[in-house]
């Protein structure tokens, strides 16, 4: 755990072959760690990753990165469509571009959508999405969630990183 509180997970490997295999995304310290932060799911999460293997060869570490992590706890499950060929899993979900992950719970589907490799920090923003989703609950405190409730027209809220 970071400072905050926040996990800080950096262990993202790049896709090295050990014998005539991909090596793992996920280290085993990291795995580790994760086994302990999902300790505190309390339902479901499904994750359903977009990628195209043809015209985005590094989505496919999206792919796997997503499946990795549902490996590491049984309440977590991978879901992976082809970007071009699920059209209407794309349109239903409201996928703009891939690689893509939507963070969704047993039933309910947040809005919650990653683009891109979620490494370094943002490893950590996808697991603090996973716990989030699998809770219920935002964290956020009663007076924003009023607030909130004010707004009377659709937002599109989008939030953007660069690893620097």
């Amino acid at each position: 755990m970071g400072p905050s509180g926040a996990l800080t997970i950096v262990g993202i490997e790049g896709s090295l072959l050990y014998s005539g295999k991909a090596m793992p995304l996920i280290t085993d310290e990291v795995a580790g760690q994760l086994k302990e932060e999902f300790a505190r799911l309390v339902h479901p999460v499904r994750l359903a990753v977009f990628s195209q293997a043809l015209a985005d060869p590094e989505s496919e570490q999206v792919k796997r990165l997503v499946e990795e992590l549902a490996n590491v706890d049984s309440r977590i499950t991978a879901e992976s469509y082809n970007f071009v060929l699920d059209k209407e899993k794309v349109e239903s979900l409201g996928i703009r571009r891939s690689p893509a992950i939507a963070v969704m719970g047993a039933e309910k589907d947040y809005g919650i959508r990653m683009y891109g490799l979620p490494s370094g920090y943002e490893f950590g923003t996808l697991v603090e999405a996973i716990l989030d989703v699998s809770s219920g609950d935002s964290g956020l405190s009663d007076p924003t969630r009023a607030a909130l409730k004010e707004i009377t027209k659709p937002v599109h809220v989008q939030v953007f990183s660069t690893p620097t």
